[in-house]
């Protein structure tokens, strides 16, 4: 079990990165999945472009790329976080920088538990959840 933390194009964020190893096992654990190889890779706007661009042929920023290699009760991924949209989420929806950081790492944890957000009623579930994480973070 390793969960990795990286930086590409930008200043790593100054997260508790012992914390959020901790925090990441007890929700997985919530979900009755176990952790496996994770990655988050933080990045700038222009970085997650090319991504979502390359890989999933999607021409538009976002705050998350979360590719899933989960086998079975394992999870397993490389999370790609833009911290440029992390920050802009954080004043638009007003939040602090570290509360909507803290839930987009927390919300690719709960796509590789199997929590979608894309279809009807699975946003407002998604949320629910990231609320529930949020709150055992403290």
């Amino acid at each position: 079990m390793t969960i990795s933390f990286f930086n590409e194009q930008i200043e790593m964020p100054s997260i508790q990165k012992t914390v959020i190893r901790n925090w990441v096992k007890q929700v997985a654990a919530l979900h009755g999945k176990r952790v496996g190889e994770i990655s988050y890779i933080f990045c700038n706007d222009e970085k997650i472009l090319e991504v979502n661009r390359q890989y999933l042929q999607h021409d538009y920023y976002t705050d998350i790329i979360t590719f899933d290699y989960t086998e079975g009760d394992k999870i397993s991924g490389d999370l790609f976080i833009s911290l440029d949209t992390v920050r802009s989420n954080a004043e638009q929806f007003h939040q602090s920088y570290d509360q909507e950081l803290h839930r987009v790492i927390i919300h690719g944890i709960l796509h590789l538990c199997g929590i979608n957000d894309k279809g009807p009623g699975e946003r407002e579930i998604m949320e629910k959840n990231e609320n529930e994480a949020l709150a055992l973070l403290g």
